[in-house]
């Protein structure tokens, strides 16, 4: 590894590794393949950012980039980007993130200057490259994160076209949570050679944390904002997720827990892009410490320090009720899950369940008078549906419903 490499990663404070960064550096550092299967909050993007930083040349030949880095969602590209850049702050490589959303013109400017590295979704990648913007025959890394999401996302033509405008004498690295057959197709048509690294429990689904404290409760529809008023005063909770099917839901969710006094965000489909940038922003930074969102929306969130996940409504399956609850217990943290589960929904979750092997085929009827809510998660008896406010805002609020 080059001394700058290592040096940059000292500033950067980026000192802890993770299963997946130990098995994959030695071979990813060497220029192999590697099929990357791990779930999400392990630390991938440094088992190929590491490697990526290390192996290129700054600057760029003919200011073309030469590693391409495809992810599924606007979110996952930037998380990415920002940890590229940090890891990278002593070698001084440019790294430019493109997704949809936004203008074409600052991220074409700054392909013409000249970048080394690109991060971008599918479709803006496959727009700039078919205008000519974005060269991708000196590429000399590229790689594949998030791509069973990508899959169910219907990217993958998108991607197979990026492919093939890459430079065929590559390294490859695919990282993907689970690996279905069309993603093993994928890495068989485009990979030389390949190393599969498999850094989960063999005893245990992929995607599952088991640090994840888990709690599945039968609720009534009326009573769950109360429900979830009172997780949200347990002793010790810090930043919170909670996951709705519609962007209507979302949005009321939001209102109400607003309305009540809580400081909270929403993120979902019918916000632009730089409304969502926003709420992501404030979610990290601790301007607000609960953010409800749909499964769309939230694709590829990568937050660190959410100790509570809750599933406002049951999810449509087994996939998403992982990738929600995989939202906490993160790169070795605990976390606790709540799911609310409906009457109408009970048929679901027991396949759900079933198919995971969980120990909640029943769901314990809840209530927000219910006992086992606070003896459960630690929460105040005496707490209420609502948190006080001081006087500053308690008069953003009327002001915002004056609005």
């Amino acid at each position: 590894m080059r001394p700058e490499t290592v040096a940059a990663l000292a500033k950067a404070n980026i000192t802890q590794a993770f299963p997946i960064q130990q098995m994959t550096l030695p071979l990813a550092l060497e220029g192999s393949d590697i099929i990357g299967q791990a779930k999400t909050g392990t630390g991938k993007t440094l088992g190929f950012g590491i490697p990526l930083i290390d192996r290129i040349e700054a600057p760029s030949k003919n200011g073309k980039p030469q590693a391409l880095v495809i992810v599924p969602t606007r979110e996952l590209a930037l998380q990415v980007s920002e940890d590229l850049k940090l890891a990278s702050a002593g070698r001084n490589l440019r790294v430019l993130v493109v997704y949809g959303g936004r203008g074409y013109e600052p991220q074409i400017e700054s392909l013409r200057k000249g970048v080394e590295i690109v991060v971008g979704t599918p479709g803006r990648l496959l727009d700039l490259q078919s205008q000519g913007f974005l060269r991708l025959d000196e590429v000399r890394i590229l790689v594949l994160d998030e791509a069973d999401e990508m899959l169910d996302m219907g990217f993958l033509p998108d991607v197979e076209k990026l492919i093939s405008k890459v430079n065929p004498n590559r390294q490859t690295m695919l990282f993907s949570a689970t690996m279905p057959g069309s993603i093993v197709s994928l890495a068989r048509r485009y990979m030389t050679k390949p190393t599969h690294i498999r850094a989960v429990d063999p005893s245990g689904d992929s995607s599952l944390v088991d640090a994840i404290e888990q709690h599945v409760w039968r609720t009534h529809q009326m009573d769950k904002i109360e429900v979830l008023a009172r997780i949200l005063q347990a002793t010790g909770r810090g930043r919170t997720i909670v996951f709705t099917r519609t962007k209507r839901s979302a949005q009321r969710i939001c209102d109400d827990l607003a309305e009540r006094g809580f400081k909270v965000d929403t993120l979902h489909g019918d916000l632009g892009q730089g409304a969502r940038e926003k709420s992501m922003q404030r979610f990290r930074d601790g301007a607000v410490d609960v953010l409800v969102a749909t499964d769309v929306a939230a694709r590829g969130l990568d937050i660190d320090d959410v100790t509570h996940v809750v599933n406002y409504e049951c999810p449509d399956d087994d996939k998403a009720y992982l990738h929600r609850i995989g939202r906490t217990g993160r790169a070795g943290a605990s976390g606790t899950a709540v799911t609310f589960v409906d009457w109408p929904d009970m048929a679901r979750w027991k396949m759900i369940n079933k198919t995971l092997g969980l120990a909640f085929g029943e769901p314990i009827e809840t209530y927000s008078s219910s006992d086992h809510i606070y003896a459960g998660l630690n929460i105040p008896t005496k707490v209420s549906g609502r948190v006080q406010r001081g006087p500053r805002e308690r008069k953003r609020v009327r002001r915002s419903r004056s609005n």
